[in-house]
């Protein structure tokens, strides 16, 4: 006697659009845009290809949902993080470095993943370019606001943000001594200011680490 294949169980009463989204993600993260394909995400979530359609017009109104999502996490953690207040220079990085150890502010496996889709579509190179001038622009203007030149903002930006996506690239894996205690080092080079013990131990607390 032949099997029936099972019926789906899920549709667009029980799978939110939120679900496509972030099972796209996934997808994108694991595999690659390549593989962000509808009957592939149909299967994963369990329930009919049809049910996508309820909530995105088509395969690139979900590619242009994931780009909106990484645009308003990613880079948006680096911009609000770089604006908050802080009294000193030092105080202000360290705000920026905890985007690098919180992933709820910015995840570093999406970042990566979108950087590799912009290598195969001009119009994501064209949004990176975008979202990469936006996160510099924000730590330039952080700079800005401690009385650095123009100039001068300009380049430290850089220094801090390659210096963090090179990080990202070599999958650099540091114990939590060793982070802190480069930590409190780069925050001189990147500002040429010797933090406080105030300002290091705000730092500990913006990375989750402990000091004796």
């Amino acid at each position: 006697m032949t099997q029936k294949t099972p019926a789906k169980t899920r549709g667009p009463q029980r799978t939110t659009r939120q679900d496509w989204i972030d099972a796209a993600m996934e997808i994108l993260i694991s595999e690659g845009v390549a593989q962000v394909k509808v009957l592939v995400l149909a299967e994963r979530l369990n329930c009919a290809r049809s049910s996508f359609y309820w909530y995105f017009e088509n395969r690139n109104d979900l590619l242009d949902s994931l780009l909106d999502h990484w645009q308003s996490t990613n880079t948006a953690a680096i911009v609000a993080q770089a604006q908050l207040p802080a009294k000193t220079i030092n105080a202000a990085l360290a705000n920026v470095f905890k985007c690098w150890v919180d992933k709820g502010l910015f995840d570093s496996r999406l970042d990566f993943a979108v950087r590799e889709w912009a290598r195969r579509s001009d119009t994501v190179r064209r949004a990176l370019d975008i979202s990469d001038a936006a996160r510099l622009d924000a730590l330039a203007g952080m700079f800005a606001r401690f009385g650095f030149a123009a100039g001068e903002s300009a380049v430290r930006a850089r220094i801090v943000y390659f210096t963090q996506i090179g990080y990202y690239a070599l999958d650099v894996r540091e114990t939590s001594e060793q982070r802190m205690a480069r930590a409190v080092d780069y925050l001189f080079c990147m500002t040429g200011q010797h933090p406080t013990e105030a300002e290091i131990s705000d730092l500990a607390v913006n990375a989750g680490l402990h000091i004796d």
